[in-house]
């Protein structure tokens, strides 16, 4: 294949760690009200990504955008006065939430945690204009974008593309969901997490290249959902350095994997996808 990575960026936040300051990054810094953590995660990992393929922004009409985004995240604190707000008689009322407890939302909550908002945070902020994805909400869907990604690259519609993915999952939302599956995750073994690949066709790359895409492959095993939930396994080589195959990044695992120098991933999710790739160094 011709599809070659000229730069990787990631950020992990440790156990604890709210989020991470994006304000170097932005080209203006009022937009900072409307970024949440999924965003200031995006936006650092693919600065640092784009930083180490030696390319500056803007990026330009000729890079695209690929994004894999992690559950839509939410406060309890923030849900509370938007169902108090729509409880009449001690039931939920679809009325009073609609005339009152919506109302009682944060206006700048939805540009927080609407997943489009990390990939457009990513394109304004790095000068990204092709075109894009936004894929939801786990690792499978992170390689969509990335064959996605390299079918631009390879007929000549982009000449970047920056693939990530991004996951913001210490917050009562996600961490109730991932709690509650048939393979619950422990709090301490999610993390809030991004990591990005910038991926140039490797003829263009030249002396930049860092890695080479050797194979990948996309698989989807039908299930009943009535009755079976597929388990989340991933597997990387005994070689490489360690990565906790227990830890759950998201959609960010398959960048962070090759950020932390694993060359071969496969994952199977819960949604019944069994996803596998193997890359090289030059």
């Amino acid at each position: 294949m011709n599809i070659a990575v000229t730069g990787l960026g990631q950020v992990v936040l440790a156990p604890g760690e709210r989020t991470i300051d994006p304000m170097q990054f932005l080209v203006a810094r009022k937009t900072r009200k409307f970024m949440g953590v999924q965003d200031d995660l995006a936006v650092v990992a693919a600065a640092r990504a784009v930083a180490s393929a030696g390319l500056t922004a803007p990026l330009g009409e000729r890079a695209g955008v690929f994004f894999a985004v992690g559950y839509i995240p939410f406060e309890e604190t923030d849900m509370a006065p938007v169902l108090a707000g729509s409880i009449v008689d001690g039931q939920f009322s679809m009325r009073a939430f609609s005339e009152v407890g919506y109302q009682r939302a944060h206006p700048l909550l939805a540009f927080r945690c609407l997943p489009n908002m990390p990939v457009f945070h990513v394109s304004l902020n790095l000068g990204a204009q092709g075109p894009y994805i936004v894929a939801y909400p786990g690792p499978g869907q992170l390689y969509f974008a990335l064959e996605q990604a390299c079918a631009a690259l390879e007929v000549g519609a982009i000449d970047v593309a920056l693939v990530g993915g991004v996951a913001h999952q210490h917050n009562f939302l996600v961490e109730h969901h991932l709690a509650r599956t048939d393979d619950p995750v422990r709090p301490d073994d999610a993390r809030d997490a991004a990591g990005v690949l910038v991926l140039e066709r490797a003829s263009d790359a030249g002396a930049r290249v860092r890695l080479r895409l050797e194979s990948m492959s996309v698989e989807y095993r039908p299930f009943d959902p009535l009755h079976e939930t597929p388990a989340r396994r991933e597997s990387f080589p005994v070689t490489a350095p360690p990565l906790a195959a227990s830890m759950e990044l998201g959609p960010a695992t398959l960048p962070i994997a090759l950020c932390e120098g694993h060359r071969t991933h496969r994952v199977e999710t819960r949604d019944g996808l069994v996803c596998e790739s193997t890359w090289s160094e030059p």
